[in-house]
């Protein structure tokens, strides 16, 4: 076990918002604050180790492992801090577990701060995993906060992964990659919520291969672009099987932003079932009418909407 470090008031803010921390979690866990562990624990089912000759974990989940967590929460206070950390998840067979992950960036100075997590996870047949990403960035510096997370998944046959990807607050620059290999009968479903204000950009770009009978995917991005910022979401799903494939992007677009949205389905096989849905458009003025006969005013009634769309 690394000895946990007392953290200060800022970080303990940054885990609240982005772990929805706020005391040491049970189960197994790893702490990162300004490019130090902050604190660690194993349990009998799930070993923390670090890695070597690189910075970043190796996270190995015995089979048969139910109903435990993992959470490996990143902070950054230090203005110019730029870290890049590679994780691995070994996950047997037969297990049932949530990870809880993300990154929170405080940056009072005039430098940029910036934090890559690279996560790659090795799922395990009929395993169950349940995977919370959430990105935020905070602080009234000039300098940016850029984070830059990239997922590899492979699933082994009748496993499932449920993915819940989140920014709503503060990341001046991201570009999200995620790539996912699934063999027969897995099943992978992701949820993007994405908000963007100021000038800031995020590109989050999904690539799925469908290479086993039966296999699945669903991924759906909800996005609101404000201000002068854009966003770019590119998904391709490529069936090699018998599958079925579904991919979605819907965004409302306000002020000056721009919003860009790629599909893309790749068919190998007489059988593999791909459908991609994209619409891009503002709030439409009878909502913010009827919130205002409630006695909201305009910009209460624009803030409930996107609050109800990003849920």
């Amino acid at each position: 076990m690394v000895k946990m470090v007392k953290l200060d008031e800022i970080q303990k803010r940054l885990l609240r918002e982005v772990a929805d921390l706020h005391k040491v979690p049970e189960g197994a866990y790893n702490i990162r604050s300004n490019s130090q562990s902050a604190g660690r624990a194993s349990t009998a089912n799930i070993e923390i180790t670090s890695k070597e000759g690189v910075s970043g974990l190796e996270i190995r989940i015995k089979p048969g492992t139910k109903n435990e967590s993992v959470h490996i929460p990143v902070v950054m206070t230090q203005s110019g801090l730029k870290e890049v950390v590679y994780n691995d998840f070994f996950i047997g067979d037969d297990c049932d577990v949530t990870i809880v992950a993300g990154c929170g960036i405080d940056n009072c100075g005039v430098q940029d701060s910036e934090h890559d997590g690279i996560h790659r996870f090795y799922v395990g047949k009929n395993s169950y995993i349940r995977y919370v990403e959430k990105h935020y960035g905070s602080g009234d510096g000039s300098g940016k906060r850029i984070l830059n997370p990239g997922t590899e998944v492979y699933q082994e046959e009748g496993s499932t992964v449920e993915m819940e990807m989140v920014q709503i607050k503060g990341v001046d620059d991201t570009e999200r990659t995620t790539t996912a290999e699934l063999k027969a009968g897995a099943k992978l479903v992701i949820r993007e919520r994405l908000m963007t204000h100021g000038s800031q950009r995020a590109i989050s770009s999904y690539v799925v291969s469908l290479n086993g009978e039966g296999a699945t995917a669903d991924v759906v991005s909800r996005s609101v672009a404000r201000d002068d910022s854009f966003q770019r979401f590119e998904a391709k799903i490529v069936g090699n099987a018998a599958c079925q494939g579904h991919t979605e992007c819907d965004s409302i677009i306000m002020d000056h932003g721009k919003i860009l949205a790629v599909p893309a389905l790749e068919a190998n096989d007489v059988d593999a079932a791909l459908v991609h849905e994209a619409a891009i458009g503002k709030i439409a003025g009878d909502q913010i009418i009827k919130l205002m006969t409630l006695g909201l005013t305009e910009q209460e009634a624009e803030e409930q909407i996107i609050n109800g769309f990003l849920k």
